[in-house]
């Protein structure tokens, strides 16, 4: 009798043990509670809060990510006294020279920094690719009105170090890996995932733009990519007109617009080791959207110097195009 009692127990334990063996979630508070992943949260919040990457690159009042350097009439008045000015360069450069008014800041310090701002921000680097990617942080932050620099230092005063001049080069004229070809397919791949022990959303996106802005800039060079085309997982960030105009690196795809709320950002790859690598004209835009993915989940790179590194000559260019012959003589200080 006791033997078979036994087994009878043990009969009905078994559903029991199965039920409670399955996927609970992380929610510490009721095992038997399947929790919202922590990426389904941070996307919410981000959609329902004006957060959402095309509102990264343009905010609510329609205000672009990066603002250009004003007509000299409007210098001062009307452009230098409306910002509250960080410039991320090393202190040496910002010693030798730096525009009127700036604060050298640290980039492991513009979260900190921002606290003590009372006027929206704008932030200074060498040539505008790193203070976009500032830039997207800060706003999505809490800074919505930040704006950088555009072309940076090297758009303000050609003497500055760090000229946008060294940055431009044809490494994509008569490579095997450039295209006219039409953009491939798009593929929808899984939503990334996030490891957080938070539950909310707007907490989930501060936790993660700080451990963003602590890893730095996250870039790669036109070379690395255009060798190389297979090693990543490539976004040309054109319009079709100019994807197939320009021309593009070998079997990039072209997913534009790049959304949370239309799920578009579905056609990028999420796996771990899949390095996705944005590029534009410029570096600036790319930059904006690789902190954003960042962000998210994915590993993220831009592009550096965009299409001004690849094809500065392409024919054709009409916009964003570097040039040195531009005259860049807006006054700068020294201390």
């Amino acid at each position: 009798m006791k033997k078979i009692s036994f087994i009878i127990i043990a009969l009905l334990l078994i559903p029991s043990l199965l039920l409670t063996s399955c996927d609970r979630g992380d929610d510490p508070a009721d095992n038997n509670v399947i929790s919202t992943p922590k990426f389904t949260l941070l996307k919410d919040y981000m959609v329902q809060n004006n957060l959402d990457i095309n509102q990264i690159l343009t905010n609510t009042d329609g205000k672009s990510f990066v603002v250009a350097a004003p007509a000299t009439a409007d210098l001062v008045d009307n452009f230098l006294s409306a910002y509250d000015i960080m410039d991320i360069r090393s202190s040496a450069d910002f010693l030798t020279a730096h525009v009127n008014g700036a604060s050298n800041v640290a980039f492991a310090n513009i979260l900190t920094e921002a606290a003590n701002t009372t006027k929206p921000i704008l932030v200074i680097c060498y040539t505008g690719q790193t203070a976009c990617y500032a830039t997207a942080l800060l706003r999505m932050y809490g800074y919505p009105n930040t704006q950088a620099l555009k072309w940076g230092m090297s758009g303000w005063n050609s003497n500055t170090a760090g000229s946008w001049n060294s940055g431009i080069g044809n490494i994509a004229e008569n490579s095997s890996n450039w295209s006219n070809s039409g953009a491939p397919a798009n593929i929808v791949f899984p939503s990334p995932e996030i490891s957080s022990v938070l539950s909310d959303g707007q907490a989930i996106l501060k936790e993660r733009v700080e451990a963003v802005v602590a890893l730095g800039f996250q870039g790669v060079s036109g070379s690395d990519v255009l060798n190389n085309p297979g090693n990543y997982f490539v976004n040309n960030f054109f319009n079709e007109t100019d994807y197939l105009g320009f021309g593009h690196i070998s079997n990039a795809y072209r997913i534009n617009p790049l959304k949370l709320s239309d799920n578009t950002y579905l056609g990028l790859n999420s796996a771990s080791n899949a390095q996705v690598v944005t590029y534009c004209y410029t570096g600036q835009t790319s930059a904006v959207i690789t902190a954003c993915l960042r962000v998210l989940g994915y590993d993220a790179y831009s592009l550096k110097f965009g299409m001004n590194g690849l094809y500065n000559s392409n024919p054709s260019w009409t916009s964003n195009k570097w040039t040195a012959s531009v005259s860049k003589d807006y006054p700068v200080f020294s201390n």
